[in-house]
């Protein structure tokens, strides 16, 4: 399995009050794909599944996999955590309409590279799904080297990393000039989109895509056909409205965004998340009506 283009992760719409709002999940769903997205990915750490009920996170899969499998669009879905036991027993819940399950590197508890291998190993031999690493060393505590990346993309059931390391750094570099073909690099740091695409990633799981699908989706497609020029400007246009939506912790400021728009019905956040400040939150329209204004 190949992965390629952008899959937005959805956010969990929430009501006012803090009640899950499902109607707007399946409206936020098809926009996505409606606005040119090769795919979803639900219960990202966008969507706040560690404040999710099991109910709630049964709902998400639920409305999410009817919607993909109406527009024919693969489904990604967070699984995992630091307790491999654990994190198999839910790849292992995983069923066929299922793309790929996107499994953090166990954090916290920081084990070494080589305990990082051999927990993905155990989840890749017995899940259904494929699965796609989540290398996001900020949050786990733990930086993998590109031996470790590349060891893992050899596995046959683990089909591509969500890089997000906050650079392209000698370890992007070395992975991308020596990863398998069919081992697809993600991006996921919206604001090295660009860059890591040039280097010949994939496409990306891109938070900031919520707010401007067919933009993204755009700027993917114009690197993939070798539009340089036009890809570049986008790039530079877009990393602009991602600084500023990545200004207070994700996704408060882009359910900020997505709530004055009227695409989800409140910017509600549940704790410990805080709602998006005002500043930031003002910022951030700015930064969406330039972007929009300057005709993209």
């Amino acid at each position: 399995m190949t992965l390629a283009g952008l899959f937005v992760p959805l956010v969990t719409p929430f009501t006012e009050d803090g009640a899950f709002a499902p109607d707007a999940l399946e409206t936020l769903a098809r926009s996505h794909l409606c606005d040119g997205a090769t795919g979803l990915v639900a219960l990202g750490t966008t969507g706040e599944p560690a404040t999710l009920t099991s109910p709630e996170r049964a709902r998400v899969l639920e409305i999410c996999a009817r919607v993909c499998a109406e527009f024919d669009a693969p489904l990604i879905v967070g699984a995992g955590s630091n307790a491999t036991a654990a994190s198999i027993e839910a790849v292992t819940a995983l069923d066929g309409r299922i793309a790929a399950a996107l499994t953090v590197v166990p954090y916290y508890t920081r084990p070494s590279e080589a305990g990082v291998i051999a927990h993905f190993h155990a989840m890749a031999d017995q899940s259904p799904v494929p699965l796609i690493v989540y290398n996001i060393p900020y949050r786990t505590g733990r930086t993998l080297s590109a031996d470790t990346l590349l060891e893992l993309a050899a596995h046959p059931n683990i089909v591509g990393v969500k890089h997000a390391v906050g650079a392209i750094d000698d370890t992007t570099i070395e992975l991308m000039r020596r990863r398998p073909a069919d081992f697809a690099v993600l991006a996921g740091d919206d604001l090295y989109l660009t860059p890591l695409l040039a280097l010949g990633g994939a496409g990306g799981i891109l938070a900031s895509s919520a707010v401007a699908t067919a933009s993204f989706a755009e700027l993917i497609r114009a690197w993939r056909e070798g539009r340089v020029d036009e890809a570049r400007a986008l790039g530079h246009r877009l990393s602009a409205l991602s600084a500023a939506l990545f200004a207070e912790p994700n996704p408060t400021v882009i359910k900020s965004v997505l709530a004055v728009g009227g695409r989800i019905p409140a910017p509600t956040v549940r704790l410990p998340l805080l709602p998006a400040g005002k500043n930031a939150a003002e910022a951030a329209l700015i930064a969406l009506d330039e972007f929009s204004t300057a005709g993209y």
